[in-house]
């Protein structure tokens, strides 16, 4: 009795092993890696959502504030630098008068990251092909 007891607990455990060996080298993973966005793809991305700066640009027409190809006209024309701007290092040249309105939206981009804050600028210079 106890060489039976013996037998079929090493076949239960052979049995058990070798089933999870199997589904653990079969199974497809359920994490894949994310794709790497483009400096421009993570400006919109974060223009349209985190930055939030949808809520006052846009793309051609001025709304609360200028057009994002107004802004990137005006930087390219005065030779500026808009990540400076983004965080605070620098004033405003688009609308100076207008600045009143993006000191709050200031204080949330002086947290991104430089990466954060080129995309925002790539994204921005990506209106002036369209």
């Amino acid at each position: 009795m106890k060489k039976l007891a013996i037998i079929a607990l090493a076949i239960l455990s052979f049995s058990c092993k070798k089933e999870s060996q199997e589904s653990f080298g079969n199974e497809t993973p359920a994490v894949t890696e994310e794709k790497e966005l483009t400096p421009e793809e993570l400006g919109k991305v974060i223009f349209e959502g985190k930055g939030n700066c949808i809520s006052c640009h846009q793309i051609e027409s001025k709304t609360i504030g200028p057009s994002t190809q107004e802004i990137a006209k005006i930087y390219k024309e005065k030779n500026g630098n808009i990540v400076t701007f983004l965080k605070g290092e620098s004033d405003a040249i688009v609308d100076p008068s207008q600045f009143v309105l993006m000191q709050a939206n200031l204080t949330l981009t002086k947290t991104f990251s430089d990466k954060e804050l080129q995309g925002l600028e790539a994204y921005i210079n990506s209106s002036l092909k369209q």
